[in-house]
């Protein structure tokens, strides 16, 4: 049996978001799988006959920032493909990534056999609101930023704090926010923290350490005092992240930092109620492990 191909349009969609489509089909049927693993849609198929088409539509039911659209646009022909089923489906894109979205905005309409529909409501809208909770809850950081007198550099990042499986489209969904991406994984960058600095016997040893095996890797380093931060600024690592400091700390940070061309960044517990206080103290970042650990999702329903 021929396989369903995912159309151009949604394949164009996921590629210019700068996703790799293979993995994200991977995604989409390993979370199809979790709902299939006992067995069929028992109540779907039991009450629709597999000729009978439905059309729906993908709803906003809460303002936000809306993220996941081409992927969630791909699972009815992923779930096709799972089933082994031959369907005719047509879905139109009718919001972009990144765009804002009110109560009530149409951002898919489909057209499926009601099997498949139903099938893949759930995962869904799973991935599309959880991952448009992301890009709503960065815009909320982005936008608190930008509200500071005077304006600043400073920018959103993210953390390794992503739900399992999910990195790469979570962080997206930050990008679809405003915000930026911190590093991917452990190895495209290298961040010495205080178990590190414990191990190895100083913070020294460790940068030392570091560049000795990883000489072509940006380097970071986590510190909670001062005077971490001037070891670190006088061994010319690239970032200092500044854990759980206050704002006047992290002035002094700043300054001391600032004139050896050390980028700062300001880490521990922030909330949306101290972002414009800690981008004013001159930070280049703020990273929130919130923003994908737990960001509330945004409200989205498939309305028949």
């Amino acid at each position: 049996m021929s396989k369903l191909t995912i159309p151009g349009e949604i394949v164009g969609s996921i590629e210019e978001a700068g996703l790799n489509v293979n993995k994200v089909v991977k995604v989409i049927r390993r979370a199809l799988k979790e709902d299939l693993a006992y067995g069929p849609d028992a109540t779907t198929d039991a009450i629709f006959d597999p000729a009978i088409m439905v059309n729906a539509k993908m709803v906003a039911r809460a303002e936000g920032r809306i993220a996941g659209v081409p992927v969630a646009a791909a699972v009815p022909f992923v779930l096709a493909n799972l089933q082994e089923t031959v369907a005719e489906i047509t879905v139109s894109i009718l919001k972009t990534d990144g765009e804002r979205v009110e109560r009530g905005d149409v951002i898919l309409d489909i057209t499926a056999p009601a099997r498949i529909m139903l099938t893949a409501e759930r995962t869904l809208l799973n991935l599309a609101s959880q991952l448009s909770g992301v890009a709503t809850h960065t815009a909320k950081f982005v936008d608190a930023i930008a509200a500071v007198p005077g304006g600043t550099k400073t920018r959103v990042r993210d953390t390794r704090k992503t739900i399992p499986g999910l990195r790469v489209l979570q962080k997206y969904a930050v990008r679809c926010g405003g915000g930026m991406n911190h590093r991917m994984g452990l190895g495209d960058a290298a961040l010495i923290k205080d178990n590190h600095i414990a191990a190895a016997g100083s913070l020294t040893a460790a940068v030392a350490a570091v560049r000795s095996g990883f000489p072509s890797l940006p380097l970071e380093v986590e510190c909670d005092t001062l005077e971490q931060v001037r070891e670190a600024a006088d061994l010319g690592v690239h970032l200092v992240l500044l854990d759980n400091m206050s704002p006047d700390m992290m002035r002094e940070a700043v300054a001391i930092t600032a004139p050896e061309g050390v980028k700062t960044e300001a880490s521990g517990g922030l909330t949306l109620q101290d972002a414009a206080a800690v981008a004013a103290t001159g930070v280049d970042f703020i990273s929130i492990g919130a923003l994908t650990h737990s960001s509330p999702i945004l409200d989205l329903a498939l309305d028949m």
